[in-house]
Formats: C-alpha cells, sequence, structure tokens
C-alpha cells in the first residue's frame, strides 16, 4: 500500500494546517460509495446509500458541487448548504439514482474567521463524524442521525449496544433521500496541535475511540495517521467502505516547509 501523502497550507504567519486522506472499498464491498474532499479551507467525508450505483452517484455529487465551492473561494454555512441544495437535484435528476432510498451522509470541518478569531465549525448530516484529540483526550465533536443514537439518547440502549444492534446502520438524515435539512453545526476554537479525524463509519465499526487515538498518539504526522488507521481498520474485517482525513494544527509562529495548494 503507497504512503499518503501529507499536504501542509500556511494560512497566517502563526497557523499552519498539515492534512492527509485516503479512501478503500475495504475487505467486503464490491464498489466504494464513500468520496471525500481535503482542500482547504474544507475538509469533508460523504458515505453514499443506494442501490446499484446509486450511493456512489449521491456521494460524488455532493463532493463534485462541494468542490465547485471551494473553487469559487468561499465557504460558509450559507454557501454549503446552498451546495448542498444543488446536488440534492444533481442526484434526483441523475439516469440511474433511481432508488427513492439513494443518498449520502456528510460531515467534515471548515475553516472560518470570527471577529479576528480562526476557529473550526463542524458540520454533520448522518453518521459519519468528526473527533478532535486535544492534549490526551479523543472527543466525538459531531452527534450521529441515527436509530441507535436516538436510543441512546432516550436511555433505551448503551453506547456498547449500538454496534450490534439491528437498526445500527439505519441512519434519519441524508443528503439526497428526501427534503434538504441543514447540517448541525458545531463551532471548535484553534488550538496547537489539535487534530481532527473526520470519518465515514467504515472506520468506526472496525476501530474503537481509543484505538484511534493510540493511533494519533504514535503517528503526529497525519499521512502516517492515516496509513495506520486504514490498515488496522481493514486488518479488523474491513466490513465496509473506509474514509478518513487527519488534520492537524500547528500554531506560534512556524513556517511552512512544504507548498501545497491543497488539492
Amino acid at each position: 500500500m503507497p504512503e499518503t501523502t501529507t499536504h501542509t497550507h500556511s494560512v497566517s504567519d502563526d497557523l499552519r494546517l498539515e492534512w492527509a486522506g485516503v479512501t478503500d472499498r475495504g475487505r467486503r464491498r464490491e464498489n466504494n460509495q464513500d468520496a471525500f474532499l481535503a482542500r482547504f479551507p474544507l475538509f469533508v467525508v460523504a458515505d453514499g446509500m443506494g442501490g446499484h450505483a446509486g450511493g456512489e452517484i449521491a456521494s460524488q455529487s455532493t463532493i463534485s458541487r462541494l468542490e465547485a465551492l471551494v473553487d469559487d473561494g468561499t465557504v460558509s454555512a450559507r454557501d454549503l448548504e446552498e451546495a448542498l441544495q444543488l446536488a440534492v437535484d444533481d442526484i434526483h435528476e441523475h439516469p440511474e439514482t433511481t432508488d427513492e432510498g439513494t443518498g449520502t451522509t456528510l460531515t467534515g470541518v471548515f475553516l472560518d474567521r470570527d471577529e479576528g478569531e480562526w476557529r473550526w465549525i463542524a458540520l454533520n448530516i448522518g453518521d459519519s463524524r468528526v473527533y478532535l484529540k486535544r492534549g490526551e483526550r479523543l472527543i466525538q465533536v459531531t452527534t450521529d442521525h441515527s436509530v441507535v443514537q436516538e436510543l441512546i439518547a432516550s436511555g433505551k440502549i448503551s453506547p456498547e449496544e449500538a454496534d450490534g444492534h439491528p437498526y445500527s446502520n439505519v441512519i434519519t438524515r441524508a443528503v439526497g433521500a428526501n427534503e434538504l435539512l441543514p447540517p448541525d453545526y458545531v463551532s471548535v476554537d484553534v488550538q496547537d496541535d489539535d487534530r481532527l479525524v473526520i470519518c465515514s463509519d467504515g472506520l468506526t465499526k472496525e476501530l474503537t475511540d481509543y484505538g484511534i487515538l493510540h493511533f494519533l498518539r504514535e503517528n503526529p504526522d497525519p499521512g502516517a495517521a492515516v496509513d495506520a488507521m486504514l490498515e488496522a481498520a481493514l486488518e479488523n474485517g474491513g466490513r465496509d467502505n473506509v474514509t478518513l482525513i487527519v488534520l492537524r494544527v500547528m500554531t506560534g509562529g512556524s513556517s511552512s516547509t512544504e507548498a501545497d495548494s491543497g488539492d
């Protein structure tokens, strides 16, 4: 397996980002219905669903519309929601997406500046996730839109029972499957040496939160962390497509040694 490239972008004199991303079909699926975009300032993962090629079309249509948004040079919640509505129209109009259940999750972050302060805006539709490693803790930033999450929130099942639950793959919100609801948003401040993990459930089915934290501790470089987590997910079964992005924040006037466009 070739090593994943780590990209670097100097946001300002005192803020630099490093990131890497990868997607893999996994060990059991015939095709890959995941897609991702990792281009400053937007980093997102989409996990498609639907019969035939529907899921692949849904995830790629969504990523394509978001890539055009980045090309336009502005990323805000309003811009993002307009792009998602265009993606929904693309999905519905595509000749191969006849399944009413066709759609995709979408989760990730974009970098925003508010009153001179940098912040991450995490966004989520579905059960793909954003995690934050800060210090020695791993925090799940997003909340799943899923039946099992609703059961956990109501106290009917424990988090440990969720993975084996018969409704573990049933999500309650998606892009394209029904009328578009806006993403949930969470604001996260920017701190030195923070690590962000954006992933489809193909990763979290195979790695516990502690496993993700372990590989982030062992691999400061985002490319090495991505490769280690993908390898572990495949070794643990690779039951689904696996997609993840790892972002690393560096502040305090560090200078970039590697120029990169963010592609």
